[in-house]
């Protein structure tokens, strides 16, 4: 089973930056080589919802609008690790974070109907989650 742990969360200002962490019980290259990938967040009192995945491998990435142009995901070959860079943060960025993982060794359509509805319900490994709390 696929085993994932996220660092990096704590508060910051609005306007600020986070740089949040994901790694994988056997490494995060070996399982983003078969796997989707993404994160995930709850704000407080709102279902949990899509922020960014990642196709197998890293070739593609998407990004929910409300936070594209100020989030970034990408691997970090040295850390083995899949992180997201939050910039110009704003308090509705407040929330518990989530690193997600399914297979995705599946028919092209599957895979990108995964990777872009970013349904929670469609990713099956989980972290324990990082809380992030933006302030004014």
């Amino acid at each position: 089973q696929v085993q994932l742990v996220e660092s990096g969360g704590g508060s910051v200002q609005a306007g600020g930056s986070l740089n949040l962490s994901c790694v994988a019980s056997d490494g995060w290259y070996s399982t983003s080589s078969t796997y989707c990938m993404g994160w995930f967040r709850q704000p407080p009192g709102k279902e949990r919802e899509g922020v960014a995945t990642v196709s197998p491998g890293g070739g593609m990435t998407f990004y929910a609008d409300s936070v594209k142009g100020r989030f970034t995901v990408s691997q970090d070959k040295d850390r083995n690790s899949l992180d997201l860079q939050m910039n110009s943060l704003k308090l509705g960025d407040t929330a518990m974070y989530y690193c997600a993982a399914t297979g995705c060794d599946v028919h092209p359509y599957m895979m990108d109907d995964i990777l872009t509805t970013m349904n929670p319900e469609r990713y099956a490994y989980w972290g324990q989650g990082t809380q992030v709390t933006v302030s004014s």
